[in-house]
């Protein structure tokens, strides 16, 4: 392995599940400007939009995510190219 390419500054971070609410602590060395207090103490977080506690494969249950109208970009690109290959 190459020497001093990993991050040296882990430190406990909390990652929040925003569309349950979960909370997950553990090390990282990401850079985050909001804080969340868990249990009385300060972390940094990372909000996330859906994590191992709501993806559908892990929960069985089928979600629709769409952020930023990612969805419908994909189907306005995808029924152009339908389009140009109907002439």
């Amino acid at each position: 392995m190459k020497k001093d390419i990993h991050p040296k500054e882990y430190r406990l971070v909390a990652f929040k599940d925003m569309s349950n609410g979960d909370v997950m602590i553990t090390k990282s060395a990401v850079r985050t400007r909001e804080t969340i207090e868990v249990d009385g103490v300060t972390y940094p977080v990372i909000k996330l939009e859906i994590s191992g506690s709501s993806h559908p494969f892990y929960t069985g249950k089928m979600k629709l995510v769409d952020t930023a109208g990612r969805v419908d970009k994909f189907k306005k690109r995808y029924q152009q190219h339908l389009d140009k290959k109907a002439q």
